[in-house]
């Protein structure tokens, strides 16, 4: 026994001073630099590239046996010498475990590759000056591995040496290396530096664990450099994982990932963290397939668009894309943050290298916009206090990186649902919607009474935020509203507006090239009808409107009761037509030059408190030298009330007013200043002998006019707006009475009139003034 011990611990003596006897004969007698040609031959047969090999190639020994290489450059066939090159490294290594050798396998002990730098460029139309390089080799990777093998220190590969190959690499390594992309298609370029990869136990059969980062940088420009501009990104990006290479199949697995990113954007303070963690991604190489498990995506956002402070996002998902077809699916789409952000859905990608599109189901679960809207300081002054406080949605969704489409949109807002469907561009410059909806509280949205609201928030929403930068005190903000493509329909069972309620609204919109219309606007209003159509035009300056309103048997005691008062001074059924039109972009400007015409009518109405047939009866009477004793009702009927104002430069002015009544007429015609607000009115009441006449007249009286006149300004008080025109009275009355002394001689007759005539001024000048003033301000307020 002893004497095979020691038979045996000769043999491996032998055995060991053989292998050391090898390789101290290869690394001593063999140049590894006489390999070379070949590889630079190779390099080129296969793939297209020039390579340089400037630096030594050199063996190393004990521990690791290994064959190191310095300085390394490989350039495009269209490359000079002179330009930069297309790949290149400073050191690149390979070593072998020695003690395996020793028990016939070759054990790769360690792949180092130092200073590596890639140069990938695409020019304008698209093209890579990668993707020539990529079809050489796989049109030749087969080729590639037959012609390699000669160079290899192994015999041939189908001989049994005894040896066994051990793909078990316990450290992998790439330091330093640096990565440009220069990209005219879009005029960027991204910049990858301090590149580091390190895996341990490299084993093509089984997973190892992997780490990598780098600096990423984005610049805007390709000439940034000579512009000496910042980069608009940097990103410092981390990787953790472990990898299972499936070489033979080419599957390739990535468990337990997790990638961190800290971002900075230029011109702004802080930085923004963004990682992605998944529990298995799966990339299938034959298959062109890549799936992500169970991913999620934290997000802590800072930007002065998101508010004060950092905003937390988490969006968990299952991804499956297909590479070849540059598709993917989004699934179990699960979005949340503050304040009771909860959104849902899938979506389809498509096109993701060239024009991103998307199609989906989204649904966002009730929630209150009022502390986003605070966060993002768009929050508007409102008169309901929880206004935006329950709002929810579900819908098909659609579009790319320049449009959205909501194709079967349920909006709940408040109690109201509306549905249909909502399309624009993220840049504001097109907005399309066909909308229904049961109701709206349009007031609870709009600033309370006495309280100004500036209307800033609006112009901080996307699209009209840059549009309306040199336009905060106008109306509309003309420079966004010129380039808006526009397309609405709405259609609401009931809307409440400036404290009135309109039914069965139907509103249509159209806009392009700086023109937009009002198609069509209908509505049921206090058991009548409205409708209108309208233009504005922007392109010229000042912005030119035009309205052609409609309204037809409008109840106006409604109507008047619904502004406060308590009870109605004029009744009846009120309709109107015309055409209106003016320019400018302020109220003041629009009044001021406001001008068309409108034909107004009432009918089968009452001025309810007064009677003006008891009135003037009784003054006929009076003239007659008689008294009336009869019963009169509480109010003045009439047949119908018509006017036409004619409109010009802010002046509205009436010379055919005429009102209706049973046994008399009123004629009128006057002005209204829309800027100042001031008005003169001038009428005149008239009894007539008809069937229908409250009272006879007599026949000389049907001459003697009534003058009223109403002045003063639309703010003031309105109690003292109208009152008897006696100087017009008196003047008539004299005319009469000249009139009657050239038939009748004597005097009188003469003092009779006078007498008359004073206690007609008396009587008027004390106790019907103020009731007719009341009835005159209702009929003409």
């Amino acid at each position: 026994m002893r004497r095979l011990l020691r038979t045996l611990l000769a043999a491996i003596g032998v055995l060991g001073l053989v292998m050391v006897g090898a390789v101290v004969y290869v690394t001593t007698f063999f140049d590894p630099n006489d390999l070379k040609p070949r590889l630079v031959e190779v390099v080129r047969e296969h793939s297209g590239l020039e390579l340089s090999l400037d630096g030594p190639l050199s063996w190393s020994f004990y521990p690791r046996l290994g064959v190191g290489m310095e300085k390394a450059e490989a350039r495009l066939p269209d490359q000079s010498e002179d330009s930069t090159p297309f790949a290149a490294f400073s050191h690149a290594e390979v070593s072998l475990a020695f003690t395996p050798l020793l028990r016939g396998e070759i054990a790769i002990d360690g792949l180092t590759l130092e200073g590596l730098y890639l140069d990938l460029q695409r020019d304008a139309q698209g093209e890579g000056n990668w993707e020539v390089l990529l079809e050489r080799l796989s049109e030749s990777s087969q080729e590639a591995e037959a012609a390699l093998a000669p160079a290899s220190a192994g015999p041939d590969p189908n001989i049994d040496t005894g040896l066994s190959v051990a793909l078990n690499v316990a450290s992998v390594q790439v330091q330093d290396g640096e990565v440009r992309f220069r990209d005219a298609l879009s005029d960027r370029e991204l910049l990858f530096e301090n590149l580091q990869v390190s895996g341990s136990n490299v084993n093509p059969g089984r997973a190892f664990p992997i780490v990598s980062s780098f600096r990423l940088k984005a610049y805007e420009g390709l000439d940034w450099q000579g512009q000496e501009r910042e980069p608009r990104l940097g990103s410092d990006i981390s990787l953790e994982g472990r990898v299972a290479l499936g070489l033979a199949e080419g599957r390739h697995v990535l468990e337990g990932l997790s990638l961190a990113t800290v971002n900075r954007l230029h011109g702004l303070d802080g930085e923004q963290q963004v990682n992605l963690t998944g529990a298995e991604l799966v990339v299938n190489v034959g298959e062109g397939s890549l799936q992500l498990k169970e991913g999620k995506l934290d997000a802590s956002l800072k930007h002065p668009r998101l508010g004060e402070k950092v905003l937390p996002l988490s969006l968990a998902f299952t991804l499956d894309a297909d590479l070849d077809e540059q598709s993917a699916s989004l699934r179990d789409m699960a979005l949340t943050g503050p304040d009771g952000l909860e959104l849902n859905g899938n979506l389809n990608l498509s096109a993701l290298a060239e024009a991103p599109a998307y199609t989906g189901q989204l649904r966002m679960a009730s929630l209150s916009l009022r502390p986003w809207l605070a966060r993002l300081d768009m929050m508007p002054t409102m008169a309901d206090g929880e206004a935006l406080s329950d709002v929810a949605l579900t819908s098909p969704v659609s579009g790319d990186l320049e449009r959205f489409e909501l194709a079967g949109l349920t909006l709940v807002l408040d109690g109201s649902t509306f549905t249909g469907r909502l399309a624009g561009q993220y840049d504001g410059e097109q907005l399309a919607a066909d909308l229904q909806g049961d109701r709206l509280d349009l007031d609870g949205y709009l600033p309370p009474p006495g309280v100004e609201d500036d209307g800033a928030w609006l112009w901080r929403l996307p699209g009209i935020r840059r549009a309306h930068a040199a336009e905060s005190d106008v109306l509309v903000p003309t420079e966004w509203l010129s380039a808006l493509t526009l397309d609405a329909h709405l259609a609401l069972g009931e809307l409440r507006l400036a404290g009135m309620d309109f039914f069965d609204v139907d509103l249509t919109l159209e806009g392009r090239d700086g023109r937009h219309r009002l198609v069509a606007f209908e509505s049921r209003f206090h058991d009548g009808r409205l409708a209108a159509n309208g233009a504005l035009d922007l392109r010229e300056t000042p912005a030119r409107w035009q309205l052609s309103p409609t309204v037809e048997r409008v109840r106006l005691e409604s109507l008047l009761e619904s502004f406060g008062n308590e009870s109605a001074p004029l009744n009846g059924r009120f309709s109107g037509e015309g055409e209106l039109a003016t320019r400018g972009n302020t109220l003041l400007e629009l009044r001021r030059h406001l001008g068309g015409e409108l034909s107004t009518r009432i009918e089968e109405g009452a001025i309810p408190g007064v009677n003006i047939s008891r009135e003037l009866c009784t003054t006929a009477a009076a003239l007659e030298g008689e008294e009336l004793n009869r019963e009169w009702r509480d109010e003045t009927r009439f047949e119908h009330i018509r006017a036409t104002l004619r409109l010009n430069e802010g002046a509205a002015r009436s010379d055919d007013l005429r009102v209706t009544l049973p046994g008399m007429e009123v004629d009128g015609k006057g002005e209204l200043d829309l800027v100042s607000e001031q008005f003169d009115l001038r009428a005149a009441l008239r009894l007539v002998d008809v069937e229908n006449a409250p009272c006879e007249v007599n026949p000389r009286l049907e001459r003697v006019p009534l003058p009223v006149r109403c002045e003063g300004q639309l703010g003031g008080n309105s109690a003292e707006w109208c009152r008897l025109d006696r100087e017009a009275f008196q003047g008539t009355l004299a005319e009469l009475l000249r009139n009657e002394l050239s038939q009748r001689a004597g005097e009188e007759v003469e003092k009779g009139l006078e007498g008359a005539a004073g206690k007609i001024d008396e009587r008027l000048g004390e106790e019907t003034g103020k009731e007719l003033r009341n009835a005159l301000k209702g009929l003409f307020d």
